[in-house]
C-alpha cells in the first residue's frame, strides 16, 4: 500500500502503550512501531457523537467482550495503516489471532484478501447462491433498523438495461456472520422494505448506486452486530489517516468463484482525476463524478471483485481519530482487469439517507447516539 509501510521509530511509544487495556492480549510489543498517533489513547466509550467513534479513556471499554475488542482492534490497526505491509500484517494478525484463539490466514490470490474476524457492521445481502440468479453481496449496518448497500445488489441482472423500470428484489439479509455456511435462519434478519435512491434507475449504470434496506425489527446490538458510524456532511477524504481504508466483502477469489468466507483488504485511496481518466474512454464503466471516489489495488495486485459491492470502506480521520464509513463500493469489477474500485461517497448522500431513515437530521442524530451508546454499554 503506497507510502504506508511500517518503519523503525526509536522515539515512538510502543504500540502497547498507544493502544492500552484492550490490546493486552494482542502481544504487539515489538521493535516495529506505527506512525505517531494522536493523544489520547485509542479506545471507545459512551460519549460518542452521532456519527463518530471517538478516542476516549481505556475505562470506557470495561465489560466489552474480548471478541469485539479483537475484531475492532484489527480493523482499526488496518485503517491506521499500521499493518500496511501485507507480509508483516499477516505475521502480526496470526500472533494476535493465536492469542485470541481465532484464525486469520492469507488466501492465495475480494481477488486476494485476508480472512476477516467478525466485522460487526458487515451484512450479507442475499438473492441466490448462483451469480446467474442474483448472487449475494455486501451491505453495511448503519443503525438498528437500516442497512446501506449498492442499489444493483437488489436486482438479479445488474446492468442499466436490466434494472430500468424494474422493481427491486426483496433480499434475505444476514448479520453477524463470517462464512457462507453461517447464513441460516438463526442469522437472518427479516426485511420490511427496500428503498432505492431516486436517481439510480434514471441515469447511467453507476450514478447514485445506493439503496437502503429497512429491517422489520431493530437488531440487538452485540459484539457481532453493531452499526458503523457515518461521516459528517462534506467530510474531506484528504484527511484520511494513512491514505487508505479497510473493505470487507464476499467478492470472488482467484478461481473467479464467490467467496465462502468474509475477507478484508487494506486499499489505498487514489487521486480522483486519475480514476476519472482511467474509465473515461472505457464503455460501461463509471463516469467518476464528485459524488464518487476510488481505491486502487494493493502492492500485491489484490483488489475488489464481483460480490464485494455494497461493502463499506472504513477509514480513520487523521485529525480526530474518528472511524467511519466513507463510501459504499459500487463498481466491483476491477478484479484483474481494471485498476480502480469506485465508491459512492456517503457524505454526498447524507440528506437522502436522513430523509429516508428519520425524516430529518436531528432525529437521525438522536437515534444514532442512542445506538452507539447501547454498543458501548453492551455486557457479555
Amino acid at each position: 500500500m503506497a507510502n504506508a509501510r511500517l518503519t523503525m521509530n526509536t522515539t515512538a511509544k510502543p504500540l502497547i502503550l498507544l493502544l492500552p487495556s484492550y490490546c493486552g492480549a494482542l502481544n504487539l510489543q515489538s521493535p516495529l512501531h506505527c506512525f505517531p498517533l494522536p493523544s489520547p489513547p485509542l479506545t471507545f466509550g459512551t460519549a460518542c457523537s452521532p456519527y463518530h467513534m471517538h478516542m476516549l479513556s481505556p475505562s470506557s471499554f470495561k465489560g466489552v467482550d474480548t471478541t469485539l475488542k479483537f475484531s475492532l482492534t484489527v480493523l482499526l490497526l488496518a485503517a491506521l495503516a499500521c499493518l500496511a505491509d501485507v507480509a508483516q500484517t499477516n505475521e502480526r494478525i496470526k500472533r494476535s489471532v493465536s492469542a485470541s484463539r481465532l484464525t486469520s490466514l492469507r488466501s492465495r490470490r475480494m481477488i486476494g484478501g485476508t480472512l476477516a474476524p467478525h466485522v460487526p457492521w458487515q451484512a450479507m445481502v442475499y438473492i441466490a447462491d448462483s451469480v446467474l440468479d442474483g448472487g449475494y453481496a455486501g451491505g453495511a449496518l448503519i443503525s438498528e433498523r437500516w442497512i446501506l448497500t449498492a442499489g444493483r445488489n437488489l436486482f438479479v441482472r445488474k446492468s442499466q438495461v436490466d434494472i430500468q423500470g424494474k422493481d427491486p428484489v426483496i433480499p434475505k439479509v444476514y448479520l453477524g456472520i463470517t462464512g457462507r455456511m453461517e447464513a441460516d435462519a438463526s442469522k437472518e434478519v427479516a426485511v420490511e422494505k427496500v428503498v432505492l435512491h431516486p436517481g439510480f434507475q434514471n441515469r447511467s449504470d453507476w450514478d447514485n448506486d445506493l439503496a437502503l434496506i429497512q429491517l422489520k425489527k431493530p437488531v440487538v446490538v452485540s459484539n457481532k452486530v453493531t452499526p458503523i458510524p457515518l461521516p459528517d456532511s462534506g467530510h474531506d477524504l484528504a484527511d484520511t489517516m494513512g491514505g487508505s481504508g479497510v473493505l470487507t466483502g464476499w467478492g470472488w477469489g482467484i478461481l473467479l468463484t464467490p467467496a465462502t468466507s468474509l475477507k478484508y483488504l487494506i486499499l489505498p485511496l487514489v487521486n480522483h482525476s486519475d480514476c476519472k481518466a482511467e474509465y473515461k474512454s472505457i464503455e460501461l464503466t463509471p463516469a467518476v463524478d464528485d459524488d464518487m471516489f476510488c481505491t486502487g489495488p494493493t502492492k500485491y495486485a489484490e483488489n475488489v471483485c464481483f460480490g464485494d459491492a455494497g461493502g463499506a470502506l472504513a477509514v480513520t480521520d487523521a485529525k480526530t481519530g474518528e472511524i467511519y464509513a466513507a463510501g459504499i463500493l459500487s463498481y466491483d469489477k476491477p478484479c484483474n482487469s481494471y485498476k480502480y474500485g469506485v465508491y459512492m461517497k456517503i457524505s454526498s448522500y447524507l440528506p437522502w439517507i436522513h430523509s429516508v431513515i428519520r425524516g430529518d437530521t436531528e432525529k437521525s442524530s438522536a437515534l444514532r447516539s442512542d445506538v452507539m451508546s447501547k454498543m458501548y454499554l453492551w455486557q457479555p
